[in-house]
Parts: C-alpha cells; structure tokens; sequence
C-alpha cells in the first residue's frame, strides 16, 4: 500500500482536510469582501448624491467671497463666507482647547497613572463622556455659562461643548497609541540617564505622533457637523461675525438648518446641497493636509 508521504504533494495538498480548508477560505474572502461591499455602497451614493446636488453652489462666483447679507432664504444670491469662517473658527477654539487637554490626559493614563484610583476615575470618565450625546454637552454647557454665570449665548459657548466631545475622543487615541509604542525605547532612553518627561517628549510622542494625529482628526470631524450646540449656544447669522464671545454667527451646520427650515424651494435646496458639500470639502481638505505633514514629519525624522 502506498503511504500519504508517499503521494504527490498537490494530491497532499488538497487530501484530506486542504480542501475544506481552502474551501473554507475561499468563502470567508468572499463574505468579506461582500460585506466591504455593503458598508461602501451607501457611503458612495451619499457622497455621489451630495457631490451631484451641491456642485451648482460650489460653482456661484459668489459662494466663497460673499455672505447671505442683505438676502433671504427664498432670494437667489450671496455664498457661504460667513458660514465657512464661522466653522473654522469654532474648530480652531474647540482644537486649542481640547488637544492640549486631551493628550495630557492619554499621557497620564499611560504613563504616570498606572492603576492608581485617580486612573481608574479618570478612565470611567472618558468612557462617559464618550457616550454624551452632543445635545446633553449643550445643555450642560447652556446651564453652566448662561443660567448660572449669565454670559451671553455665544460660539465660544459652542466650542465648550463640542470640546466635551472632542475630549474622550483625543484621550483615548493617545493613549492607545502610547501604549503601542515598546517598552524598549524608554527603557533605552533610562538608560541614557535621559529623564521620564524628556524621554515622553522627545521618543514616546513622537514614535507614536501619526496615531495621535489620526485620534485629533478623528475627534475634528465629528465636531465639525455638529447642530444641536449651534441651536441651543447661539444663533445663526447670515452674515460675518468675527467675535467668538458676543453675537450669533454663521457656521456650515447652521447654513444647512437655515435653508431646510425655509421650505423646499430650489434656491434653499441647492444652498442646503451646497453647505453640505463645502462641509464634506473642507474635512477632507483637513485630514489630507494634516496626514501630509504627518508624512513629512516622519521623513524627516528618519
């Protein structure tokens, strides 16, 4: 009788149990793929669908140098300055906030808290305000700085909010991202006589920097079309407003409820299409340019 060693090896191969192994490899590689398939199809035919219906807008001489001052929601004319300034702004203050905040909490869990109970509560309370629905973040911010302080509604009170929101976010991803880096660089560092904050500064954040910058952006784009702060922080406005504590002010979020509110008109529609493509432009824009100096920076550090 002939032994399994004795047969060709493509007959081994595929004896025994290589065929239901590869069977079963074949049909895993294709619910995969299939279920890639389903996740990516309604992601292409939202962005198809806004890129279709708000090109017109885009398109204005108008939209990018003009407010809606002097118009309404029903009349032809104007562009999204005003909104697309007063969403930068409010995420330059939400990210002067919350990222120094946010990596100085990942750094301590990671490295200076270990398991001492002022660890374990600050964990618990990263893990709740990731849940925090951004309209809960409003209120609490609306009885904090208005009912109780009695400032004004403002897009400084805005950026509070959203900072709640951008916290756990920003906290989380950094300190996965040091606890990815190996023990072996500090320890290294140590070694050098180098002390911990210099070795955290100078090896840990950057080895893991890509990461953080990913969390950051991550943490940006979800604050960016945000609408409940907006509605319930401040007012929007059609045109400029450059004070971020006084003054309702115009933001792409707020363009967009501003138009659906007016009715279903075609001038309000295609403004609406229109706020939401620039919005969807100017997230993209971010995490390109940030991803790029991200790249540089790793280039020229190797």
């Amino acid at each position: 009788m002939t032994s399994t060693l004795d047969r060709p090896l493509k007959w081994r191969t595929l004896g025994g149990r290589g065929w239901r192994r590869r069977i079963a490899d074949i049909v895993a590689t294709m619910l995969v793929t299939l279920a890639m398939l389903v996740a990516l199809a309604p992601l292409l035919w939202l962005l198809g669908s806004v890129a279709v219906n708000g090109f017109r807008a885009l398109m204005s001489t108008t939209w990018w140098t003009h407010s809606q001052a002097g118009t309404t929601a029903l009349n032809a004319g104007g562009g999204a300055y005003h909104a697309i300034v007063g969403t930068l702004l409010l995420g330059l203050a939400c990210a002067a906030i919350s990222i120094p905040i946010g990596v100085l909490v990942g750094i301590y869990l990671v490295e200076y808290g270990g398991r001492s109970p002022l660890a374990r509560l600050v964990t618990f309370t990263v893990d709740i305000l990731a849940g925090v629905p951004s309209i809960i973040a409003a209120l609490f911010i609306y009885a904090v700085w208005v009912a109780a302080l009695g400032l004004p509604r403002s897009q400084f009170a805005v950026s509070l909010a959203l900072v709640l929101m951008m916290l756990p976010v920003i906290a989380r991803a950094t300190e996965e991202m040091l606890r990815i880096v190996p023990m072996d660089l500090r320890e290294a560092s140590y070694a050098l006589g180098i002390p911990k904050w210099k070795t955290i500064a100078r090896v840990v954040l950057p080895t893991s920097r890509a990461g953080i910058l990913t969390g950051i952006l991550l943490a940006l784009a979800r604050v960016l079309g945000e609408t409940s702060p907006l509605l319930i922080l401040v007012g929007y406005a059609r045109t400029m407003n450059f004070d971020m504590f006084s003054g309702f002010m115009g933001s792409l979020p707020g363009m967009m409820y501003d138009q659906t509110s007016a009715g279903a008109g075609p001038v309000p529609t295609e403004r609406m299409w229109g706020a939401a493509l620039t919005l969807i432009l100017l997230i993209a824009i971010i995490n390109i340019g940030a991803r790029v100096v991200a790249k540089t920076l790793a280039t020229k550090k190797t």
